[in-house]
């Protein structure tokens, strides 16, 4: 999946004014999912990631394995992409929904298998499943 291609699923599925919005949200998103996986595994899927896109999955914090909980995902996404927190939970789902789609069920499954089972619903949910989050 091409970068565009990548930004403008997460647009049009999410329902975003602009690309520079869906672009936030992707950053937002992958930034924080880098932080919450350890070791190589943000790399190993940057590697399969556009190089714009893969870029949010490699920064300082990557890889470090910070155990947080996925209501405190959600709280730190909605931070980094400024918006209230229904809209970063929505945002969040679209995004690793999209993610899904553009790198292999194998490397899928290899980030799933490092988040606690509370993380289930995030990969489950999509774009049209229903999700609640703590607040």
């Amino acid at each position: 999946m091409k970068h565009d291609e990548f930004i403008g699923q997460v647009q049009h599925r999410a329902g975003l004014a602009s690309r520079g919005e869906a672009e936030v949200a992707t950053r937002a998103t992958l930034e924080t999912l880098a932080e919450r996986l350890a070791g190589n595994e943000p790399a190993n899927a940057a590697a399969q990631l556009p190089k714009g896109i893969a870029g949010y999955l490699e920064h300082a914090w990557s890889g470090m394995g910070e155990p947080f909980s996925l209501d405190e995902f959600f709280r730190r996404v909605s931070q980094r992409e400024e918006v209230d927190l229904p809209d970063a939970v929505y945002h969040s789902r679209v995004v690793i929904e999209v993610l899904q789609e553009a790198i292999s069920q194998g490397e899928i499954e290899d980030i799933r298998a490092q988040l606690p089972e509370e993380y289930l619903p995030l990969f489950e949910a999509g774009s049209e499943g229903k999700m609640e989050v703590n607040r």
